[in-house]
This record gives structure tokens, C-alpha cells and sequence, in this order.
């Protein structure tokens, strides 16, 4: 019997109907084990030894491999085609070695596409497996545990509020922050465009001054609109004859089929997909058969392949939508042996696969690569030139036309947004505007008919935000990161909370600046650009065999190493002042009137400057506690920003009393009233506020009604964890602000019914964790993660640890959940300091929350 060992469960069955009876093919589900979370499994001491440990879960399956391997006689690794393909099937021939399961005879094959003919071509083709690309997975996996376990408990005792630290997406949340600072300090600048509506032969058409008094005109040089009259007074004025026609003959080729990174983009622009959906679609895809494999840098179709595509378009059009000679194109990616064959269709006759997402990416997919082998587009640039008869004044008609579609009549790529500097992304924008339009035949000395002349203001624009597709256009541009992980790197930034998505476009959160603004002040090394790119070359070099990986490890660690350790000598109030200075122009911008930017906008007397607290930075006065003012870290001092100056929102028509919008220390918040008896709210971040939301949010919580099987009331309202309901107990989720007004009865008790059938979480105070952490990677003890009166803790069974609102109790890891209990446990004695006999560990952990309540 011959045990084949594939990924997926999917992957297995399509395999073992192509192979037949003979055969035996079982799924590793991904990875089978991994470094542990603890502190010491990757020993830089002992030539970067590594300690691996399976993954819990994976017991069965492991014993199920091991099992079966004891039968076979010859044991293939049909893992994908990638260094993580090749680390899947190492781990698995070391497990079972180390279970004295492994057979004999082992090999490795690789197939691009889940078809029968590249199935049983690679049985023909087997292989060892490929120890450089093994060695580059132990280099980048080692490298990335030790930033990761060396680096985040800096964060964790330095920096309130950060959580994690990585690599590659420390480097990915500067290029967010940065483009983010781009846009603050951007300075707006105002100029004026004058056109004239023209018209020949019935033909209407556009022409814009370039030319007035003698002068040549760029987009910004009229800047007032005094000029921009005096400018279009002087066109109305003039008759304007064409003094020259230039028409140019344009060529456009079509793009390679797709790498991974530019099918993310592609995705993100045409479908809106993140690049992790689209990556889930793909998978999809190429498991079922419909694609080539999907993580690649490859550019270039099999020989075969491109004569299929060739085929195909001359089915589909004709002979001449298809070059003379099959075009072929070169990868850019240094490393040969994980540059394989671009993303394609394993069938071009099959223009359809799947519904839904699948069927929008695999459509996107095909297009493309046919499009590949398509005849290039021919194009005819005209530019026109008019003058008045004193030559000082000109005006210039762009146009274009497509004399033969070729590729463009099946497939044209999207753009990106043009990052504007000053005026003149807008200007290109602008000139590839003015090139798609058409224009009427026109020569030398015709004179068209001027129907109208208009002076139009405009701004210039700041840099637009990173979408998905930017963003990963700029990581490859810059050579940080792979392709493949791309998806995964930007996750972690969501799911850290150090950017959010707004309208596809990502907005850097305070805890995202404050992270990068720690890392450039002392890690500035290491989120350098060009370093990051520099390491990621070492790295592809030990997959090419041209660098050992302990060497590439040993360069890094030695100057890593010290630093970090250097950086947590450091006190925080010395990191707090450091960072103080560091961000001091962004913090404390000069004021337009020449004062001192740290002045106190409230008492006048104190200076201003960034603090450390329990829940992140923020700016607060010098002369605290008299004076309270603070301001959120984020929120840069200067004109338009917030201080703890109340606004007025407008009169409670009920009461009487003022509706405020204030700034607390947590953040924004509506108070009505005055002192004890005044009614607050926080404010949602989903919402315009206004009087009438004041009132609506001051009011909560909402009856909607009594539930028709309990008779007790069902209510609305937003908690900590954002919009809910809740009856008798038992809590359901909302989406929105708006549905904690608009939820009925009938929709409340379904919400509230599903949230009861499939309730992943148990109901608050129940003694059951919410999730299981795994051991104390110093003490053993069972980490348990529980939701508690007072919010969501964790717990080893001695000491209980609060989780700070800067923490995601979902994302939170093992290591993280260690150090907050390490953290609260050598607090603990500490405050039975000086008396006469110090309360048991246990009962001091447990006091916390109701000291919080008092």
C-alpha cells in the first residue's frame, strides 16, 4: 500500500479518485506542529536549536498518519508546492520518525493544478524533499518568534496598550501611519482651470488654456480667481485657429496573468474582496480544479497551457485578436525554486466555476490569463493646439481612439488611486482624462465654433489612504514580506485594533501610532524599509542555498538582542518623555498666533505634555491634579482639536438642561445635566452625533417589550462591547447603533433565540471559561480565559488577572494572558507591605474587581 499525504480533506479525495485503489491518501489539515508559546523553544545559544511541539488538536490525525504508515510501503508527501508545502511534509516524516512509523521509502511530488494529467505526471517525477526551502521556513519562523517573544514583552511593560509586535507587520502599520501623517500635514492649495466648449462639424469638444499672456500654464499656476476671470475674459475674447495637429500611434500590451499579489489587488479593486477572502476563494478554486496553484510569483503559463489560451481566443474572436508569437513573460522573483507558474485556469474552455464569490474570482481569473496571450491594443493619441492671432494666448484638445481593441476587448486592469504631491497626481489624473475622449477631425488653420468659456476653482488633494490593494502593491513594491503572507499580516493589524477599515480604506488607530511611533524612536532599524527588504533578500537567498540560515539568525540576533534589552532597562516615564520629544511636532504643531504650543488651553498657567497610563498615552497638563485637562493621545494639539472644553449640543426639551458633548480620559462622551445627578453616555463611533441622538443615547437603556413566552421585558442598549440585547439574563448582539432603536419584538426574540441556540460563549457569570489558553509557559498552570461580573479575566486557578480595555479577549494569546497574570502577582504583596500578616495570594487576587466597583 502506498500512503500519500495532502493538506486538505478536499485535496485528499479528488487525489485518491485520480490514483486509484492502490493508493491511501489522508489530510494533514495544514500543519501539524509548531513551536511552542513559551519562552526557550528556539535556543540562539545552541546554534538556534528549536524546540516543536504538535498541536493538540492534531492528535488524532497524527495517530491516523502514524497508523497507516506502519502498513505502507512507500510514503508520498504530496504537499503544495511552497516552503510551507515543503515544512508541512517535513514535519510530518519527522513525527513519524520520531513515532518509528516512517516506511522506508519515502519521496516528495509536486503538482501546479489538481487535474488527473498533473497528478499522475508528478507520480511519474518523485523527488527528496528540499532541505534549503526547509531551512528557509525554520530562518523565517525562528526570526519571527524571536521579535515576536523578545520584543513584545518590551511593549507589554514599556508601552501601555500595545499588544504585539511582528517583523513584517510593525514595517506594514508604518507605511498606514505614515501615509496617515502625510494627510494631516498636507497643505491645501487652491488653482483655477479655464476651458472652452468648442465645436466642429457638429463634433463638441474641450480645450484648456495652456498658454496666456506669453506664459506657459501648469496645472497650478493660476492660484485666485481674480486671474482666472482675467484669464477667461481674455479667451472669450480671442478667435482661436488650429496651429497644429499631432497624431501619435500608441501601442498597450496586457499584463501577465496573475501572481499572488496581483490577483490580491486586482480582487480588492474590481470585487471589493479583502485580501484574505480572496486567498479562502482561491483555495477553493484551485482544489477543486479549477485553477493553478495560488500562492506564486510566477508570471509564465506552461507551453501548453499558452497554446490552449491561443485557441481559446481564436474561438472566442479571431485570428487576429492573437499575436504572431505566443507572448511570454519573466518573473521577477530572484528565488527560482518558489517562483512557479502564474495563476490560470486549468481548463480555458471552461469560462465558468462555481456561483457567488467563487464565480466572480474565477471569472477575473480566466480573463486575465487569456487576455495574456491576446494581440496588443493599437491606439491614436491626437493632441491639438489653437491660438489666438497674437500667438500669446493657447489652448490644447487631447483625445484619443482605439483603432483595434486586441486584449482591451476582453479584460482592462484597474488603477489604483494616484498619490497626489501637491497638484500633480491630479494633474495626471486629469491628462488621462482628457486622453480617453474623443475628438473631431480637425487641420491646420480650421477655426471651430466657441459655444462657452468656464473658470473652474479647485483644490488640491492629499495622499488618498491605503486600500487593500495599495497597500499590497506598495509591501511588493518595496520587497517586504511575501505574496503569501500579505493576507495574514494584514489580519493581525485588524485584529490588533491598530488600524480600522473604513469605506475599503485603512485609518490608523491610537494605538497603531503610538506602536509605530515606539518602534521608530528605538527600533528604528528594524522598521526600516530598506532593511526589512535587505533581510527578506537573505532570506530568499537560504531557499536558493546560497546563505546558511543560522548565519542569516546569528547577523540578526546579534544586534537585536542588546537593543531590546537596552530599551527595557529604560524606566516608562524615560520612554514616556522620549516619545514625548520624538512626536512633539506632530503632538504640539506650532499656533498660528506664535504661542507656546504646551500651553494649557484650560488653566493657561501649565505646559502640556505626553503621559503613560493604565489604558495607553494621552496628553494632560503639568499642573494635574489641579488643573484635568487631557486630550487623547492621537488627537494632535493645534487648531480643530479637542480639549476638555464642554459643546454645547443644544436644550432637553423635557428637562430643561444642557445636552453636552464632552472629552473624557476614555474618550468622547454626552452629558446631561450637572454633578451627581447628571445623566452620561459614551458616544458610538457609528454615528453623526446631534441633539437628537444625544437624547436618543442618554435615554438608554430601551424597552421594547415583553418577551411573549417570559412576560419579562426585553431591552436595548450598548454596553462595553457594543450594541446588545438583552431578556431574563441572557444577552444577543447588535450590529449597529441604529438597530438598539430600530430592533422590533419579532426580530428581538429570533436574536435573542439564535443567540441562545448557538451561543458560543457562556452567559455572564457562569463559571465555565469562555476559552482555554493552554499551560503558563513558567509555571505550568492551566490558563483559563472567563467573563466575570466586571468584565472578561483570566485566571490560573491562584491569581486573576483583569483583561485592560486596550486587550481583545478574542484575540488574546497565551503569552499575553501569562504576563498579565506574572504582572498582577508581583503587585500582589506589594500591597501588604507593612502589615503584620500578609493576605493569602488567592484571596488578594480576587479583590481587585470589587475595589473597581467601589
Amino acid at each position: 500500500m502506498q500512503l500519500v499525504i495532502v493538506e486538505s480533506p478536499a485535496k485528499a479525495k479528488t487525489i485518491e479518485k485520480y490514483l486509484g485503489s492502490d493508493y491511501r491518501v489522508l489530510a494533514s489539515y495544514g500543519h501539524v506542529r509548531d513551536l511552542p508559546a513559551r519562552d526557550g523553544s528556539v535556543d540562539p545559544d545552541q546554534g538556534f536549536a528549536m524546540e516543536w511541539e504538535a498541536y493538540a488538536d492534531k492528535g488524532k490525525q497524527l495517530k491516523a498518519i502514524a497508523d497507516e504508515a506502519k502498513k505502507a510501503d512507500r510514503l508520498i508527501l504530496a504537499t503544495d508546492p511552497d516552503r510551507e508545502g515543503e515544512a508541512i511534509s517535513w514535519h510530518v516524516q519527522e513525527v513519524l520518525k520520531g513515532r518509528k512509523a516512517l516506511p522506508a521509502k519515502v519521496e516528495r511530488v509536486t503538482f501546479n493544478a489538481i487535474t488527473k494529467p498533473a497528478i499522475l505526471t508528478a507520480m511519474e517525477h518523485p523527488r527528496e524533499l528540499d532541505t534549503d526551502l526547509i531551512d528557509a521556513y525554520r530562518a523565517r519562523r525562528a526570526l519571527d518568534y524571536l521579535v515576536g517573544f523578545t520584543l513584545s514583552p518590551v511593549l507589554w511593560r514599556k508601552l501601555p496598550g500595545a499588544k504585539s509586535a511582528g517583523r513584517v507587520q510593525s514595517v506594514a502599520l508604518r507605511l498606514i501611519v505614515e501615509r496617515e501623517r502625510e494627510i494631516e500635514s498636507f497643505v491645501t492649495q487652491e488653482y483655477w482651470s479655464v476651458t472652452a466648449d468648442l465645436e466642429q462639424d457638429g463634433t463638441p469638444f474641450q480645450a484648456r488654456l495652456v498658454k496666456w499672456k506669453g506664459n506657459k500654464l501648469d496645472r497650478l499656476s493660476i492660484g485666485d480667481g481674480k486671474t482666472a476671470e482675467a484669464a477667461k475674459q481674455s479667451v472669450e475674447e480671442g478667435r482661436f485657429t488650429v496651429a497644429s495637429v499631432e497624431t501619435k500611434p500608441a501601442t498597450r500590451n496586457p499584463p501577465p496573468p496573475f501572481t499572488t499579489s496581483t490577483l490580491q489587488q486586482e480582487a480588492a479593486r474590481k470585487l471589493g474582496f479583502s485580501a484574505s477572502h480572496t486567498m479562502r476563494i482561491a483555495q477553493a478554486l484551485y482544489e477543486d480544479g479549477a485553477i493553478t496553484y495560488m500562492r506564486t510569483d510566477g508570471v509564465q503559463m506552461d507551453p501548453s497551457a499558452i497554446q490552449a489560451a491561443r485557441k481559446a481566443v481564436v474561438d472566442r474572436y479571431d485570428g487576429h485578436y492573437v499575436p504572431e508569437k505566443p507572448r511570454q513573460y519573466q518573473t521577477k522573483a530572484k528565488n527560482a525554486q518558489e517562483a512557479h507558474e502564474a495563476i490560470r485556469p486549468t481548463d480555458f474552455g471552461r469560462d465558468r466555476a462555481g456561483s457567488g464569490d467563487h464565480g466572480r474570482l474565477y471569472d477575473l481569473i480566466w480573463k486575465r490569463a487569456l487576455a495574456s496571450q491576446m494581440a496588443s491594443a493599437r491606439l491614436e493619441r491626437t493632441t491639438i493646439e489653437l491660438e489666438d492671432a497674437t500667438g500669446s494666448h493657447a489652448l490644447r484638445a487631447t483625445g484619443q481612439v482605439v483603432l483595434f481593441p486586441g486584449y482591451l476587448a476582453l479584460y482592462e486592469e484597474g488603477r489604483d488611486d494616484r498619490v497626489f504631491s501637491g497638484g500633480s497626481g491630479q494633474q495626471a489624473d486629469a491628462a488621462d482624462d482628457e486622453d480617453s475622449k474623443r475628438l473631431p477631425k480637425l487641420s491646420q488653420g480650421d477655426v471651430p465654433a466657441k459655444k462657452g468659456v468656464a473658470a473652474e476653482q479647485h483644490f488640491t488633494q492629499p495622499p488618498p489612504r491605503f486600500s487593500e490593494a495599495s497597500l499590497v502593491k506598495r509591501l511588493e513594491e518595496l520587497g517586504i514580506g511575501r505574496p503569501s503572507t500579505y493576507a495574514s499580516i494584514i489580519q493581525v493589524l485588524k485584529d490588533r485594533a491598530y488600524v480600522r477599515v473604513e469605506k475599503n480604506r485603512f485609518f490608523a488607530e491610537e494605538s497603531g501610532r503610538l506602536l509605530t511611533a515606539f518602534l521608530e524612536r528605538f527600533f528604528e532599524k528594524y522598521v526600516n524599509y530598506d532593511f526589512t527588504a535587505e533581510l527578506e533578500e537573505e532570506l530568499d537567498d537560504v531557499s536558493g542555498g546560497r546563505a546558511g540560515w543560522q548565519a542569516v539568525l546569528d547577523a540578526f540576533w546579534r544586534d537585536f538582542k542588546p537593543r531590546t534589552a537596552e530599551v527595557m532597562e529604560q524606566k516608562p516615564s524615560e520612554i514616556t518623555a522620549a516619545l514625548d520629544l520624538f512626536l512633539e511636532s506632530y503632538l504640539f504643531p506650532p499656533r498660528a498666533d506664535g504661542s507656546d504650543p504646551r500651553l494649557c488651553p484650560t488653566c493657561g498657567t501649565g505646559r502640556l505634555a505626553l503621559r503613560g497610563g493604565r489604558f495607553g498615552a494621552f496628553v494632560a497638563c503639568s499642573n494635574y491634579p489641579d488643573c484635568k485637562y487631557t486630550r487623547r493621545f492621537a488627537q494632535p494639539g493645534g487648531e480643530g482639536a479637542e480639549s476638555s472644553e464642554p459643546e454645547l449640543l443644544g436644550t432637553d426639551p423635557e428637562t430643561g438642561l444642557k445636552v453636552e458633548r464632552k472629552a473624557g480620559r476614555f474618550g468622547p462622551y454626552i452629558q446631561l445635566g450637572e454633578g451627581k445627578e447628571a445623566a452620561r453616555a459614551s458616544i458610538p463611533k457609528d454615528i453623526d452625533l446631534d441633539l437628537e441622538w444625544a437624547l436618543k443615547l442618554l435615554k438608554l437603556p430601551r424597552t421594547i417589550g415583553d418577551h411573549p413566552e417570559s412576560g419579562k421585558p426585553i431591552t436595548a442598549s450598548i454596553g462595553r462591547y457594543g450594541p446588545y440585547l438583552a431578556h431574563d439574563g441572557k444577552y444577543a448582539r447588535l450590529h449597529s447603533t441604529a438597530e438598539v432603536f430600530e430592533t422590533g419584538m419579532n426580530a428581538a426574540v429570533v436574536k435573542l433565540a439564535e443567540a441562545a441556540a448557538g451561543a458560543g460563549r457562556p452567559q455572564r457569570g457562569s463559571r465555565e471559561p469562555l476559552k482555554l489558553l493552554g499551560k503558563h509557559p513558567r509555571t505550568d498552570a492551566e490558563i483559563k480565559l472567563m467573563d466575570g461580573r466586571y468584565g472578561a479575566y483570566v485566571t490560573d486557578g491562584t491569581t486573576n488577572a483583569t483583561l485592560p480595555k486596550t486587550i481583545d479577549k478574542d484575540a488574546l494569546t497565551l503569552e499575553e494572558a501569562a504576563q498579565l497574570i506574572d504582572a498582577r502577582a508581583a503587585a500582589a504583596p506589594a500591597k501588604g507591605k507593612g502589615k503584620k500578616k500578609a493576605a493569602p495570594k488567592k484571596a488578594t487576587a480576587k479583590k481587585p474587581a470589587a475595589k473597581k466597583k467601589a
